[in-house]
């Protein structure tokens, strides 16, 4: 079964190129930026962009399973979900999985109404987003952030990848919707503490304001409506960004790794 990733060189795609391999699929991987995508060897990579579907009528070529993201360039939500829901199932694609930006767009939309096996995966919070704080943790030992109240049960990203692996392998999942958690709630305050554990040095944290937010986040490149649904969805959290549910061992027969043991495996980023 060959399968295509699209968002392969993500922070999550890698995991699910890597899963699928270690489950022995034959994987290909969609990038925009091929010759520096980076990938294991057995990893054909192709060209190709979310935003000009035509693009993927050569990679769909053979292709039986296919992970999907739902945003382009700049985290932008993707428009053109029809045209690729369509031209995947012209091209022969059975299985489908999506990884959502945190709200239905045109791509969730296109697949609910096609004839593809689909499963939709619904992370509360990427752990990996702590690296966010990488610099001024690593020059100043302080981590700024607006959202130290906030309660979310953050999810490993290798878990994301192994639960797409599932999805992708098995037959038991066409139709649903998973909302994927770790083992655990925590708040901004609690990460900081474990992560000053693992790289040896205190860290202090410094509770920024809505405008300084905003302004770090324009400064990084964030486009204003992603800045504005972030900061909305943080300080208005869902009951679902920090209810623990136990999707990831239900569908990969593993528990979710926990917030220490990525910090654990990352600790040198921050050092």
């Amino acid at each position: 079964m060959t399968i295509l990733v699209t968002g392969a060189t993500g922070k999550v795609g890698r995991h699910v190129v890597h899963e699928l391999l270690r489950a022995g699929h034959s994987v290909r991987a969609l990038s925009r930026y091929p010759a520096s995508a980076k990938l294991p060897a057995g990893v054909e990579v192709v060209a190709g962009d979310l935003s000009n579907p035509d693009t993927l009528i050569p990679a769909l070529e053979g292709v039986t399973g296919l992970h999907l993201i739902t945003t382009g360039a700049g985290y932008v939500p993707l428009t053109t979900g029809e045209e690729i829901i369509r031209i995947a199932e012209a091209a022969g694609v059975r299985r489908v999985s999506i990884l959502w930006d945190g709200k239905k767009g045109t791509v969730e939309e296109a697949v609910e109404s096609s004839h593809l096996e689909w499963t939709q995966l619904q992370p509360v919070d990427y752990m990996s987003n702590v690296m966010n704080w990488r610099e001024s943790i690593r020059t100043e030992g302080v981590v700024r952030d607006l959202f130290g109240a906030s309660l979310n049960a953050s999810i490993h990203e290798r878990d994301i990848g192994r639960v797409a692996a599932a999805v992708l392998s098995e037959d038991v999942h066409a139709g649903q919707m998973y909302t994927l958690t770790g083992p655990e709630a925590l708040t901004v305050p609690e990460k900081v503490q474990i992560l000053s554990r693992f790289i040896g040095k205190d860290i202090k944290f410094i509770q920024l304001t809505e405008e300084q937010e905003r302004k770090r986040m324009a400064e990084l490149g964030v486009d204003k409506g992603v800045i504005d649904y972030v900061i909305n969805w943080y300080m208005n959290p869902p009951i679902e960004a920090y209810t623990v549910n136990q999707t990831v061992e239900q569908t990969t027969g593993r528990p979710a790794r926990t917030f220490a043991e990525w910090a654990e495996e990352h600790a040198r980023y921050f050092k």
